[in-house]
């Protein structure tokens, strides 16, 4: 996932940040193309040519998305840019609304002045798009104090600081002299968010109480250490001097300047930061006894089941009720049950299904020992994994990345036992490179079983792959090379999964169990996640059904329910997104025939950037026709 892609692809906070329709927490319901005669402006008798108009198009875009960046300094930092390199952005609910207010003039200026059929078909495709995106941030919009200040997988007392450890580069002692500014803007969006918080608990919105608790625990280990109290220097502290430290070693800065620089990091962190963190911590232990002790769905929630619905639809693009997803999820888990029954009888098992999800799940030989020793071998083994699919992808795809891909452990100050690997993308330029992250700090939460198939769903042919193509793409908007669109993203890391069995990888039969495992899971989401928001199941029950039905150990099962509690809808995406992806490649490999090309339908997939899954299943129709017509 993106912080799994979660994570866009893409940090929890930007969702609060940015109100884009390709962030994944800021986008709803699902909407159509925009009918042909709401959209038309015909104001020429003369024909206009199709490539012109679409590159006309394609310029507007171009510069209503950089009007669009301009509202979010972090994101132009994710993108390696240094423009507005001093701020942070404005994470209130009236910047919010400014942003969706200027969504809907770009809309109504984008119908006015483009005539829809007069573009060509990558124009449609671009055009749809923008609005398609709108509409989603719209419908969105009177559930904006539904989202969870903090959750499973995080929140932004840890997202920001993470944010200028690793976004904020230094290279300069202007850039470090930003950080320091940063700083202080980390420390108003805090006091923000913090308002949002109490807004929404206001309204009776509050996560379950462990959020709470996780909250609390996660903002106390950033302001633990130098310069506010304990031992060692804190997270913040740290890296500000290592980085000015990195400054003076290279000649860029002399021993005074480094000085006034570490001065100036003391005392925004102090006079600044501290407070706002020591308010944040505060309220949140004030308020942690009005949270559920017991965790509910948010069906409990005032307007719950509106709420939920419109999650569905974000997180799916697609018409689907909780009813449905809930038994797509059913025939999922009893269909791939039949496939784990073989691997049993292939390795010799004695013993029922159940029987041998215990000893895959308790057996020591399936997993590293929870050492320095045993973490390496982790990650090693992880990156051997990545280098040999990686020889095979030119047999698969015709559109391959060029952004590198790196293995790491994620940082202690956000580390979580069990918490869900992700993959956080490089800079469309390739001077930052995209990482998979791995939470390290108790290893007897990952099976060996399992690591494979979650180096492809992270790496290659998964996000590292499909993220890397779209941001380096050329002949689309860039808004495109960003977009995020959950069920696209993690249905296709979920269906390289699959792809990586077809290409030859999985040779051991218990990781080849492992995959169906991970296949599973992501299934038995589909049932769990409505089950809670949907059918009122208890915490427990969902813990039992997972237990019940996959060789995952019990620590991940009940960090994934407790993801799924505070993140509505979001876990559904994979399976749903893996699913129409397949369904596409058997209906064009029916009608192709001999004609069908591996390379081509992936590079048809993934050479628009990410879509909602109508969008793509029409843009694999027009490849198909393509082919047909050749």
């Amino acid at each position: 996932m993106l912080k799994e892609l979660h994570s866009p692809l893409i940090p929890s906070l930007l969702a609060l940040a940015i109100l884009s329709g390709c962030q994944g927490d800021e986008v709803a319901q699902n909407s159509n193309a925009v009918p042909a005669e709401s959209t038309l402006v015909a104001e020429t008798t003369a024909a206009m040519d199709p490539a012109a108009e679409s590159k006309r198009l394609t310029k507007w875009l171009d510069e209503r998305y950089e009007e669009q960046l301009q509202f979010s300094p972090i994101q132009l930092s994710y993108l390696g840019r240094k423009e507005k390199y001093d701020q942070i952005d404005d994470m209130s609910e009236a910047a919010e609304a400014r942003r969706l207010a200027w969504y809907g003039k770009t809309v109504e200026d984008l119908k006015r002045d483009f005539d829809y059929n007069e573009l060509s078909d990558i124009g449609k495709e671009s055009y749809d798009l923008w609005i398609f995106q709108y509409k989603q941030a719209k419908a969105a919009e009177p559930f904006k104090r539904y989202s969870y200040f903090a959750g499973e997988l995080g929140g932004p007392e840890a997202d920001l600081p993470t944010f200028l450890i690793n976004i904020h580069k230094v290279d300069s002692e202007q850039d470090m002299r930003a950080y320091v500014s940063r700083l202080d803007g980390i420390s108003r969006a805090m006091e923000q968010l913090l308002e949002r918080a109490k807004l929404a608990a206001a309204d009776g919105i509050r996560p379950p109480r462990f959020a709470y608790d996780l909250a609390m625990e996660r903002a106390q280990k950033v302001i633990t250490g130098a310069p506010f109290q304990g031992e060692g220097d804190s997270p913040l502290y740290a890296d500000a001097k290592g980085k000015i430290e990195a400054l003076k070693k290279d000649g860029k800065i002399d021993e005074k300047t480094a000085q006034d620089l570490e001065v100036q990091v003391r005392k925004s962190l102090m006079e600044r930061f501290k407070p706002a963190y020591d308010a944040y911590i505060s309220w949140v232990q004030e308020d942690r006894d009005n949270a559920s002790e017991e965790p509910q769905g948010v069906s409990s929630l005032p307007n719950g089941k509106a709420f939920y619905n419109n999650r569905l639809a974000n997180y799916t693009t697609l018409d689907l009720t909780a009813d449905q997803v809930h038994q797509i999820g059913l025939d999922e888990v009893a269909r791939i049950r039949k496939e784990m029954e073989a691997i049993k009888e292939q390795v010799g098992f004695e013993g029922s299904l159940q029987e041998f999800f215990t000893f895959v799940r308790d057996d020591d030989q399936f997993y590293y020992p929870n050492t320095d020793e045993g973490r390496n071998g982790y990650l090693n083994d992880t990156r051997a994994f990545l280098g040999q699919i990686e020889h095979k992808l030119p047999d698969y795809f015709g559109i391959l990345p060029k952004a590198k891909l790196e293995v790491k452990r994620v940082e202690p100050f956000r580390e979580v036992d069990g918490g869900a690997q992700h993959y956080q993308p490089g800079t469309p330029d390739g001077s930052r490179p995209g990482v998979y992250y791995v939470h390290m700090s108790d290893m007897s939460a990952y099976s060996k079983n399992d690591m494979e198939t979650t180096a492809y769903h992270e790496g290659l042919p998964g996000h590292h792959m499909q993220i890397s193509i779209a941001q380096e793409l050329e002949d689309i908007p860039q808004f495109r090379t960003q977009a995020f669109f959950t069920p696209y993203i993690e249905g296709w890391a979920l269906y390289s999964e699959k792809l990586a069995k077809e290409m030859g990888q999985f040779q051991d039969p218990y990781k080849d169990f492992g995959r169906l495992t991970a296949e599973m899971w992501r299934a038995i989401r589909l049932v769990v996640d409505t089950g809670l928001h949907a059918k009122g199941w208890s915490q427990e029950q969902a813990v039992q059904y997972f237990l019940d039905n996959a060789a995952v150990p019990e620590s991940a099962v009940r960090s994934e329910v407790r993801r799924y509690l505070t993140l509505p809808g979001q876990a559904t995406s994979y399976k749903i997104g893996m699913l129409e992806i397949l369904e596409l490649r058997d209906k064009a490999k029916k009608t192709l025939g001999d004609k069908f090309d591996i390379r081509g339908f992936h590079d048809a997939v993934l050479g628009g950037g990410a879509l909602p899954l109508p969008m793509l299943e029409e843009r694999v129709n027009h490849w198909v026709e393509s082919v047909q017509q050749s």
